[in-house]
């Protein structure tokens, strides 16, 4: 009994001591909101990749919660009125129009748009026309005639549409009324000729429609690529199966952004810790590939102070307009 009295203060010490330990860390650990994509895309897929390279390439110093959004412009809005350390994803032109209060952010502005800062870039949405070789479809001309699926409701489905309008191809291209999720199955059984899709590159519909049937992605040349008022991207030749040459298309860049309310070091951190892991993201997923330091010009408007402190010291080139 007198042995136990004794161990009794330090056993509470002991006790203290561990609990004193654990809230320790806990305070050390950075708790970090990403909003991304609906649950289904690549882009939520993404979120998820980036959240376990955080918590790798951290230590587990950053923790990051993935959350679904039903959009860029949701993320947006939401922007003006999350505390802390919200990140989100969208393209720069959605952050230039809402701190502008135009087109979808009409009547909608909040001078806390213009605390949006940028952190890094993200693989863009990349035009695809995707025609099976049977088709004998070799540029947008040949499109005459056709049955393609365009899809419905998204970005990829608004674009295409508005190409072949562009393109002079309005009313002489059948589009198909068939769902985006069954195109490769349609295009293997010779329902549609060809496919519109919009994603990350390399695609994942492609990779499988490619090895699964003969198929080619268009290129848009300089001046097709001038109408549609996007940006260029080019696709590596031998990114898809069959694919001899490079692909040049159209890309909507995107970047994952928080705002002011972010403290600096902690921007400094996901920032570092993205490029430090994104080699090792692109092992297991091809997509991160895609994303260099060319990127960095397709950010409009400024990036965070945390952030900017990782780029100089890395080197990488950032314009006045950045800063």
């Amino acid at each position: 009994m007198k042995l136990l009295n004794s161990l009794g203060p330090a056993r509470f010490l002991l006790a203290g001591t561990m609990l004193a330990a654990a809230m320790t860390f806990a305070a050390a650990e950075t708790r970090v909101t990403y909003k991304s994509a609906k649950s289904t895309s690549s882009y939520y897929q993404m979120a998820v990749q980036i959240a376990e390279a955080m918590k790798a390439g951290s230590s587990g110093y950053v923790i990051v919660t993935v959350e679904e959004s039903q959009g860029s412009v949701q993320n947006v809005m939401e922007a003006a009125v999350r505390p802390g350390n919200y990140v989100f994803t969208t393209p720069p032109v959605l952050v230039s129009l809402a701190q502008g209060g135009k087109a979808m952010f009409k009547d909608k502005g909040n001078p806390k748009f213009d605390d949006i800062r940028a952190l890094f870039p993200i693989p863009s949405l990349t035009m695809h026309f995707v025609l099976s070789a049977k088709s004998g479809v070799n540029g947008f001309a040949d499109l005459e005639g056709k049955t393609i699926l365009v899809g419905k409701g998204s970005f990829g489905a608004t674009e295409g549409e508005k190409y072949l309008k562009l393109f002079g191809l309005e009313g002489k291209v059948t589009l198909a009324d068939v769902e985006l999720s069954n195109a490769v199955a349609a295009l293997k059984n010779g329902q549609i000729d060809g496919f519109v899709t919009a994603g990350s590159w390399p695609a994942p519909n492609v990779i499988e429609a490619a090895a699964g049937t003969g198929v080619s992605v268009l290129s848009l040349s300089d001046d097709q690529i001038a109408q549609t008022k996007r940006t260029k991207l080019v696709i590596p030749a031998g990114t898809y199966a069959g694919q001899d040459q490079p692909i040049n298309t159209t890309s909507l860049p995107v970047v994952a952004y928080s705002t002011t309310n972010m403290d600096d070091e902690t921007a400094y951190q996901l920032t570092k810790t993205y490029w430090a892991q994104k080699a090792k993201m692109g092992e297991g997923a091809a997509w991160w590939n895609g994303v260099d330091q060319g990127l960095m010009a397709n950010i409009t408007g400024k990036i965070h102070p945390g952030a900017l402190k990782y780029y100089d010291e890395a080197g990488f080139a950032i314009t006045d307009a950045q800063r």
